[in-house]
This record gives structure tokens, C-alpha cells and sequence, in this order.
């Protein structure tokens, strides 16, 4: 394995906020508390060791052991949930929706940078434990974003109807995509792996938070990951007295909106807050609260209540109350002893938004991380790119670009009227200086001209490019083959691709070489030889 790493900017998959989140540019300053380094990991356990309390963590401890109480924990995850009680131990996090069969492969790097980043701050800090956890998106809606997973350029589909929180959908269905998935899978060694995970999972857990909890535990519960759901009574009632000031104030609403509008002077913005930014959850109902004519109506119901009821309601059952993406954060910052959460560049855009009502309510800004994103690139790919000359930073140029630059490059005839357009302009220069000289109305014809002449410069060489890429098609096409297996559908791998897909291949090494390739405070892509 060989591991190299290419600056996020250079790969021009990142947005600008994110680059110049990575330079630490000025613009974004007020936006973020502490940067993803030493020395600010060294300020965040001293601001958030005095924040988080012997009884959170307590309710937290226990809240876990009930959540595991079903499932065979390994000996480091079972400790480091125990290590949570004590005040010398803090939380790195990352979360992700319900992906069935984790959906693409990023979601593998996410928990692979919170483990690892946990091992360097151990070195770092040895004073102090760190616990990897992965937060599980049990009461997000969104059912067509995590119904389906890619294989081999193909769509394996939960078909089902769905409502309300993802995570309590009863896992109906799920052996006619075994059937299936299983048919694509093969019969090696590996492919009865995948299956044997795949039917555990799914076939032997009723809905999809325990399927999900299960999968994500046998691919890392002996590296210490812990898994948590927010679908918990004991941990919304800690959230308890941030939602009565949601329904009451709005505070999410007017924090938010005022960074936004800060925000957005130089970036776009990711997420806008509403009003009240919670759902009404209640068995298969998923509902946003809605505000209007002095009662709390439940969205698309019947249901209503006044002031004084829907607050004896969070009193009552604080789990029916949902969190949406605007306070998600907030309420994963209330219940952890959490110094970072590491996520997508997408995630981090929405994170910028929320500073100031994390501030607003007295409550630490963790360490924003962004995830480590890869490319995996197999030994013979590779030879395939060293016969085309191509190199790993011009492979993620856009394709038309990158084949336009090869085929100038390997063409007998040279495909550049750089110096034809040199010779053009200075011949115009004294046309120019002429038409001063005589009548300053004949400028606008010469340049008119130059331009015109500028164009069938150009439009000649787009022919002859094109007509040198007719002949020399054996390498174009070979440039796009091995461009669209490394990029499918001209996106990042991690995007759309699958970890079985890999598995398949690799085994029981890919995660443990994930781990060993994957420097989450490199900050920077990773480009990883198999």
C-alpha cells in the first residue's frame, strides 16, 4: 500500500468555503471557535471540560447500555463506554444517515478519521481517554436518500412506502434484496462475507436503527466505535429545557438567520432555519411544529396544542420532540462530552451557520473536522495510468479537459496557436496605433476585426483537436475507461460506489488499511495504492 495526498483545492471537488476554511482565511474566522490542530484540540478540552457535568454523563452511560443491551459489544467499545462517566474522557464524533448497507463509501471514511483522530489525541494528551462515536440519523425522514445503495454501477433499492423517522421503519422486504444482492455478489470467499454481514443486519433486526446499529458494530466495534441513537428518552430529557426555549423564543430562528445573512456576504448558505426548528414525533409521525393564532399546530394533523400543553408535553415525553439539521448539532453538544465532529464539506457549510446560537445558549462550538476523502486505486489501474501518462492530480481534472491535455501532449503535430495569437495581436497593435492617428472612430472596426480573427484562431485549433482525437482514439478511449471506473459518473468514488464493491477485492484488510492509510488532521485527499 502506498499512501499520497493532493491539497482538497487542487482536486476542484471542494467548494470555496471549504478551501478557505483550510487555508483559515479571515473571512470565516467568526464563524468557528477552535481550528482542527494541536494546539486548539489542547484550548477545546480545557473549554468543554468545565461545561459537561458528572450527572450528563451519567444519564449518557446509561442511556448506552440500554441502546447495547441487545448486541455483543467488544472489550475496548464496552470500556470506552464506561470511561464516559469519568471527567477526564471526551467524545470525537461523526454521524451520518441510515444508509442501508452504509450507502457510499464515505461513510466508512467518517468513522475511519473519528477513530483515528481519537488515537492521535491519545498520544497527544495521555492525561485524557477519547472515544470514537458514531451518531446514527435514526430520526431523519428523508427515506429517498438512504433507501438504495450502488453496485456495480447499479441500484440495490429498499422499495417500500415509508413515514416518519427512518430509523424506526420495520425492515420489511429486506430478503428480496438479499435474494438479489446475492445473485450480483458472486459465491468467493469474500462475496459469502458480504452476504453473511448483509443477512445478519437486515434479515435478523426488526427495523432499521437496530439493522444499522448492528452492521456499523460488526465492521468496527473492535476498534472501540460507539454507536448512539438520539431517539432516547433519558438523553431528549437533558435536551428538555433547549426545546421549551425553541417553542417559546425562537432562538434557533433568530441566531441563525443573523449569522446566515453574515454568512452569506461571501458563501452560500447550506440550510434556512424556520421558525421552529422541531418535529413532533410520535410512533410513525414526523411532523414539523408550526406556530400560528397563539397554539402549536402539528403540520399536515389534527393535532394542536396551547402553550401550556405543549410544554407539559416536553415535560412528559421530551422523545416526541425531533430535532431538525438547524438543532440536530446542538442537541448531539448538550448530551457529549464532545470536542469535534468530523463531517462532509456539505455537513461543515451548515455547522459555519450555527455558531452563534451555540453561543447564545452558553453551549461550547466543537471542532469542526473535515472527513478525510479518498481514492482507492488499484495496482493495475495504476499501470494502467503510467502507460498513459497520466498523473493522479491530472485525474481529477474534468475528462474533456484532461483528454484535450493528453492528446496535445502525445500528438506529432502541435495543437497550440499560442504564438499564431501573439503574432495576430502585435500585428493589430499597429493597426491600432494607425486608426489613432487618423480617425479614432476606426478603432472599434479594428478591434472588431482582431477579435473575428482571434475566433478562427480558435475555432481551427478546436478542429484540428478534434480531428487529432479521431486519431488517436485507442488513447482516448483508454483515457475514459480508466477515468470512469476511478470517477463514476464523472463524480468522486466515495460518492456513489459502495464498500462491497472493494470488499469484494480486499476482505477483512479494507478497513484495517483504511485505518492505517487515513490522517484525518493531514487535511488533505488521499490518494490510496492497493
Amino acid at each position: 500500500m502506498k499512501v499520497h495526498h493532493i491539497p482538497f483545492q487542487e482536486t476542484r471537488y471542494f467548494s470555496n468555503l471549504i478551501g478557505d476554511y483550510l487555508d483559515e482565511s479571515s473571512n470565516l474566522g467568526q464563524f468557528y471557535g477552535n481550528f482542527p490542530n494541536m494546539e486548539g484540540f489542547k484550548k477545546q478540552l480545557e473549554l468543554k471540560r468545565s461545561s459537561f457535568g458528572e450527572s450528563s454523563r451519567e444519564i449518557l452511560v446509561k442511556s448506552l447500555i440500554r441502546q447495547y443491551n441487545s448486541l455483543n459489544k467488544s472489550g475496548l467499545t464496552e470500556k470506552n463506554i464506561s470511561s464516559l462517566t469519568e471527567e477526564s474522557t471526551f467524545t470525537i464524533t461523526t454521524g451520518h444517515q441510515l444508509n442501508i448497507f452504509t450507502g457510499p463509501l464515505y461513510f466508512l471514511y467518517k468513522i475511519v478519521s473519528t477513530i483515528n483522530l481519537t488515537k492521535q489525541l491519545a498520544i497527544q494528551f495521555p492525561q485524557y481517554n477519547f472515544v470514537p462515536v458514531y451518531w446514527m440519523a435514526t430520526e431523519d425522514h428523508d427515506f429517498d436518500e438512504i433507501n438504495y445503495f450502488n453496485f456495480k454501477g447499479k441500484k440495490v433499492v429498499w422499495d417500500r412506502e415509508s413515514s416518519g423517522a427512518v430509523g424506526r421503519l420495520k425492515t420489511d422486504g429486506f430478503d428480496t434484496i438479499f435474494k438479489a444482492f446475492s445473485e450480483e455478489l458472486g459465491n468467493s470467499n469474500n462475496a459469502n462475507s458480504i452476504k453473511k454481514i448483509f443477512e445478519s443486519a437486515y434479515l435478523k433486526h426488526t427495523n432499521l436503527t437496530d439493522a444499522t446499529r448492528y452492521l456499523v458494530n460488526v465492521l468496527f466495534g473492535e476498534y472501540g466505535l460507539v454507536i448512539i441513537d438520539g431517539d432516547d428518552a433519558a438523553l431528549k430529557k437533558e435536551f428538555g429545557p433547549i426545546v421549551k426555549d425553541e417553542l417559546l423564543n425562537n432562538t434557533s430562528y433568530s441566531e441563525v438567520s443573523k449569522t446566515s445573512k453574515k454568512l452569506a456576504e461571501n458563501y452560500s448558505i447550506q440550510v434556512n432555519p424556520r421558525e421552529i426548528n422541531l418535529f413532533y414525533l410520535k410512533g410513525n409521525l414526523r411532523e414539523r411544529i408550526i406556530y400560528e393564532n397563539n397554539e402549536y399546530k402539528i403540520n399536515n394533523t389534527s393535532i394542536i396544542f396551547s402553550k401550556e400543553e405543549i410544554l407539559n408535553e416536553v415535560t412528559n415525553f421530551p422523545e416526541r420532540f425531533s430535532p431538525n439539521v438547524i438543532m440536530r448539532p446542538l442537541y448531539q453538544e448538550i448530551i457529549l462530552p464532545n470536542l469535534c465532529y468530523i463531517g462532509g464539506g456539505g455537513e461543515l457549510a451548515y455547522w459555519f451557520q450555527l455558531k452563534d446560537y451555540f453561543s447564545k445558549l452558553n453551549t461550547p462550538f466543537p471542532i469542526l473536522l473535515l472527513r478525510n476523502s479518498v481514492l482507492l486505486i488499484s495496482e493495475k489501474q495504476l499501470v494502467k495510468l503510467n502507460k498513459l501518462k497520466v498523473t493522479l492530480q491530472e485525474l481529477f481534472y474534468k475528462q474533456e479537459m484532461l483528454i484535450n491535455k493528453k492528446v496535445k501532449e502525445v500528438s506529432d503535430i502541435k495543437i497550440d496557436f499560442s504564438e499564431q495569437r501573439l503574432f495576430l495581436q502585435e500585428q493589430f497593435l499597429d493597426l491600432k496605433e494607425l486608426a489613432k492617428r487618423t480617425d479614432k472612430s476606426f478603432i472599434g472596426a479594428v478591434n472588431a476585426q482582431e477579435q473575428k480573427q482571434l475566433n478562427g484562431l480558435d475555432n481551427l485549433e478546436k478542429r484540428l483537436l478534434k480531428a487529432q482525437k479521431r486519431k488517436l482514439a485507442d488513447i482516448v478511449t483508454r483515457i475514459e475507461f480508466i477515468q470512469n471506473q476511478l470517477f463514476p459518473n464523472q463524480s468522486l468514488e466515495e460518492r456513489t460506489r459502495n464498500f462491497s464493491e472493494i470488499y469484494l477485492e480486499l476482505g477483512i484488510d479494507l478497513i484495517p488499511m483504511l485505518l492505517d492509510a487515513l490522517q484525518p488532521l493531514k487535511l488533505e485527499f488521499t490518494v490510496v495504492e492497493y
